[in-house]
């Protein structure tokens, strides 16, 4: 059996995730700890205790799901589970950065810090309700991309995320990608669904959130993953620290190709997969990418005893 651990995006957020790892293992309460003082406030409390809008705000969503993705990390190896038991690591979105601080390559801090730079620049990289995001149920990537070339008409209309045989992601200006949901349906879409997301991620309209990421990354010490990263913008593996910083970069603008790294993965013998952080999203698309494939997740103490007591 050979294992890819992979981490998980925006979206996964829930008040009190991460609260009972920090409360069993110390190596676990220790990260939130690191990035509280990274951001000079306390992320934690509000992760725990706080209001799910504020958590959800992107700025806030994408240290956070780090932490909680580390915690979970660092409870597996107090319990043995060391990075190198994955052959792989991979991320979806902010979750590519949770994976390279989890296999050494960033620290935690300066993931933390990137991720809040990330989540500031993204949101102000486009005017608050210009921009919009849809998931288009039902039909696969060549023919969505076919969807927002139509939906276009002279603004900015791509897919954005390409999660699995059922579903992609379509980013844009908000007219193009309202456009685009009703053309997918007529072209046999099952559903169009408009997603309450605060900007348009991954397409062309995050150059500026690009290009302060380009600044922000190239001060950061990056280091070799423990394990290669399949980087989702290219799909396939990577271990060297320029590389590794150059995709981040390209990924503020690019398509996350979720399904493609995860056949990438299961083609270089991955068989199973092991979800790190909060929710479980991510295994839902790899069970739709390949039914050979198996998922578990990692989020909870008690997910942390079941995986290594098995």
């Amino acid at each position: 059996m050979t294992i890819a651990f992979v981490f998980p995006g925006q979206g996964a957020q829930t008040i009190g995730m991460g609260k009972a790892l920090a409360e069993a293992y110390p190596a676990a309460k220790a990260v939130f700890d690191e990035v509280d003082a990274a951001l000079g406030e306390a992320l934690s409390q509000l992760i725990w205790e706080g209001d799910i809008d504020t958590l959800t705000l992107t700025q806030n969503a994408q240290p956070a799901l780090m932490a909680t993705s580390l915690a979970a990390m660092r409870a597996l190896e107090a319990e043995g589970v060391s990075i190198d038991k994955a052959a792989f690591v991979a991320g979806h979105s902010l979750g590519e950065y949770s994976a390279l601080a989890a296999a050494g390559a960033i620290s935690v801090a300066d993931t933390a810090r990137l991720l809040r730079t990330r989540g500031q620049a993204m949101q102000s990289a486009v005017p608050v309700g210009e921009g919009a995001m849809a998931a288009i149920l039902g039909l696969d990537l060549e023919a969505v991309r076919a969807v927002a070339e139509e939906a276009a008409q002279g603004e900015v209309c791509q897919a954005a995320n390409d999660n699995d045989p059922t579903q992609v992601v379509v980013s844009g200006a908000k007219a193009a990608v309202e456009r685009a949901a009703e053309i997918a349906k007529e072209k046999g879409a099952k559903r169009a669904v408009m997603l309450p997301v605060s900007a348009p991620f991954h397409c062309a309209l995050m150059q500026p959130a690009a290009d302060v990421m380009a600044e922000a990354l190239a001060d950061v010490a990056i280091t070799s993953p423990a394990v290669p990263l399949i980087a989702n913008v290219r799909a396939d593996a990577v271990t060297d620290p320029d590389e590794i910083r150059k995709l981040l970069v390209e990924q503020v603008t690019g398509s996350v190709r979720w399904r493609e790294s995860v056949q990438s993965m299961a083609a270089k013998g991955v068989t199973e997969f092991w979800e790190i952080g909060a929710g479980k999203a991510l295994s839902g698309m790899i069970r739709k990418i390949d039914r050979n494939l198996t998922s578990r997740q990692v989020g909870t103490a008690e997910d942390v005893t079941a995986i290594t007591a098995g």
